[in-house]
């Protein structure tokens, strides 16, 4: 493609015919600089987000065309000298004496202890008693102990700034926005922290919060850990069998719930899902009309203590502040405990990835049940920043206008959640002028969908972040120092090294990536799972002999050290962001008439959240034809697991390909599910001319 462009060119997208002669003249003029100067001047001088997005798109192939990709990544964002040296990367780079970003990584890395001793010094932790020891590798790395000798409540960290300042803004889908200030967020936590001390609990009980994300939940979970006990992350869109599970896998001997949800223009019951899980006694929130309480349930109004003083219990830093659950290759889901030193994780991978400051309003649509929602709070209130809230589906301009009004600087996103805002053109002509820069993480993201997202808000850097529960944060991500690339990561998280399975420093292939323990935030335990077979078993060695925790995630190496992700090797899938095993949803799908089912995720051929194929033998004398009984197998699925995971095609086979040892090929399943993919894409770009 020429640089250049005509009016006709311009008009064939979208643009105004009246209009596309002085704009192929001012396109034109800034065509003739080069490739990044050139896309700088047309992102910041031309483009809006009211035009249409395949102009956005022609004119950001236009300014690249003949790009040395081999050599460099496309840029689509370049940071100026000043702004990078004001991130947060920037200004430790400098008091380092450090001119590149990989040099920092490499100084984290190699030097662990002093990384996360000033990183905890820089973020103000607060230790009522100081550590002896950085970091105990003694038994070995993979099970090395943080912050030896200390005392500490982790809560205690996330009330640095002024009483005064807004900690957050929240709106619900009904009601009147509502601003909370650290004080005032302090002090309901301390009236919830008093509340279970005054009904019997102690340190160590486990109390599970199955909540929207609201004003509520953040002050039930900081209320708990203030108090000692455990809180355990339930998210409030799971059927009551996998919110039994989760009560009794970590044995939850209580239970902050609400009784109805407000979520796309719906009331979805809570209360009543709890009841059926028969969840130990709870602690209810009363969003719609007074519900009929079980005998020892309480409302949140009548838990709740007068005193709001309370002093936070000490612990030992390796004390269990939260169990959060996430998928293995298991039946069962991991029960992750966090303790007091995962949070730092968080709060260290939000100032140097997300570069949250104090100024900062953070926004990041997710719940206390999935690792992003305590991440949030860690990330937003121990960087003394300002938390936006959202109390409804993120889906709709509701959102959007959400976002503009309480003048959100940092947005967080899942790469799903993009798709279905361009789909439906939602986002159109809002003012997102405040947003600085936008993150992405849970999925495989989609160029094409960052770029839309990346033009909602006059093209600020979308900051890729991939990590997991298990690790309280990420282990791979990108920085507001460094050229932004679309779905691409720029280096390994701080203080975390990684290495590849099979490593030549060519970026051909699909390489699954080991993690070089140990780091602050990665776990050392599971509950009810053997926690070194899970991440240590079989897994090679390093070069220098290191120890190598397996992630189940596969890379390719871009050239320039960046790097994009290709999904999972292992049978756990990523479904809107919500990580599921396998074996979950097949034990769910096994209906009436399926003799044999397979699940599978297959990612679209250009990249992007991961889509649901299931793979079936029937029973001989199944009769229902293939729609009724994916309907049927959907309705199991959003009774019994989780109605966010959508069923997107249910394929008849003879029989299931196997090993030897009689496990299922997924593998060849998702090989045969892409090639279906592509060939009906083919198809339609056929009948579409």
């Amino acid at each position: 493609m020429s640089k250049t462009v005509t009016p006709a060119e311009l008009v064939a997208c979208g643009a105004r015919e009246s209009d596309a002669p002085e704009l192929a003249r001012a396109i034109n003029a800034v065509l003739s600089r080069p490739a990044r100067q050139a896309w700088a001047a047309i992102t910041s001088e031309i483009l809006r987000p009211d035009q249409p997005f395949v102009l956005h798109q022609m004119l950001y192939g236009v300014a690249f065309a003949g790009w040395d990709i081999d050599t460099w990544p496309v840029p689509v964002w370049s940071p100026n000298p000043e702004a990078a040296a004001a991130t947060n990367v920037g200004r430790i780079m400098q008091e380092r004496g450090f001119n590149l970003v990989a040099q920092l990584h490499s100084w984290s890395v190699h030097n662990r202890e002093q990384f996360w001793e000033s990183m905890i010094e820089r973020l103000g932790i607060v230790l009522a008693e100081p550590y002896r020891q950085v970091v105990d590798s003694s038994r070995g790395s993979s099970r090395a102990r943080w912050l030896v000798g200390a005392k500490l409540n982790i809560a205690n960290s996330c009330f640095g700034a002024p009483p005064h300042k807004p900690a957050i803004v929240y709106h619900a889908e009904e009601g009147e926005p509502r601003t909370v200030s650290y004080g005032e967020l302090d002090a309901l936590s301390n009236q919830v922290a008093n509340g279970l001390v005054r009904a019997g609990f102690v340190a160590g009980d486990a109390v599970a919060i199955d909540l929207p994300m609201n004003v509520e939940a953040v002050a039930a979970y900081l209320g708990i850990i203030k108090s000692g006990c455990v809180a355990v992350s339930i998210a409030d869109s799971l059927a009551a069998d996998e919110i039994a599970l989760r009560l009794r896998l970590s044995e939850a001997k209580a239970i902050v719930t609400q009784d109805v949800v407000h979520r796309g223009g719906q009331r979805l019951p809570l209360y009543e899902k709890v009841v059926a899980a028969k969840a130990p006694r709870a602690v209810v929130i009363v969003a719609g009309e007074a519900p009929q309480l079980r005998e020892g349930d309480i409302t949140w109004e009548a838990f709740l203590h007068d005193d709001q003083q309370f002093d936070a219990v000490l612990c030992e830093p390796n004390a269990h502040t939260n169990i959060l659950f996430s998928s293995g290759t298991t039946g069962d889901p991991k029960a992750i405990p966090w303790n007091h030193t995962t949070p730092i994780k968080c709060a260290v991978d939000a100032h140097l990835h997300q570069d949250v400051q104090p100024d900062d309003c953070v926004a990041w649509p997710t719940n206390l049940g999935w690792m992003m929602g305590p991440w949030l709070i860690y990330g937003s209130l121990i960087n003394r920043a300002t938390m936006a809230l959202y109390g409804g589906a993120p889906t709709g301009r509701d959102f959007g206008q959400f976002v503009q009004d309480a003048r959100v600087t940092m947005l967080g996103v899942i790469p799903s959640l993009i798709k279905t805002w361009r789909n439906a053109r939602c986002m159109n002509e809002l003012d997102w002028s405040a947003v600085t820069r936008f993150s992405s993480t849970a999925e495989c993201s989609n160029p094409d969908d960052m770029l839309f997202l990346m033009s909602l808000a006059g093209y600020k850097p979308v900051i890729e972040y991939c990590g997991g529960t298990e690790l309280g944060g990420g282990y791979i991500g990108s920085t507001m120092a460094e050229d932004n690339v679309l779905s691409a990561f720029s280096t390994p998280s701080f203080g975390t090294e990684i290495l590849f399975a099979h490593d030549d420093g060519t970026a051909k292939d699909a390489n699954e990536v080991f993690l070089v323990p140990p780091s602050i935030g990665m776990s050392t335990e599971l509950l009810h799972h053997d926690h070194q077979k899970v991440y240590y078993h079989a897994t090679p060695r390093g070069p220098r002999g290191e120890v190598l925790r397996r992630h189940g995630d596969a890379l390719v190496r871009l050239p320039g050290n960046y790097y994009r992700a290709l999904g999972r090797t292992d049978d756990t899938m990523n479904l809107g962001g919500i990580k599921v095993s396998s074996a979950e949803i097949e034990r769910v799908a096994s209906v009436a008439g399926i003799a044999e089912v397979a699940a599978v995720a297959v990612p679209p051929a250009g990249g992007g959240p991961s889509s649901l194929w299931l793979f079936v033998v029937l029973e001989p004398d199944c009769k229902q034809p293939a729609d009724a009984l994916q309907a049927t197998v959907q309705d199991a699925i959003r009774k019994h697991l989780n109605p966010l995971f959508k069923v997107q095609e249910l394929i008849s086979v003879d029989e299931l390909p196997r090993t030897p040892t009689h496990k299922i090929m997924r593998r060849k399943l998702r090989d045969q599910a892409a090639k279906i993919s592509t060939e009906r894409m083919a198809i339609l770009r056929y009948q579409a001319g």
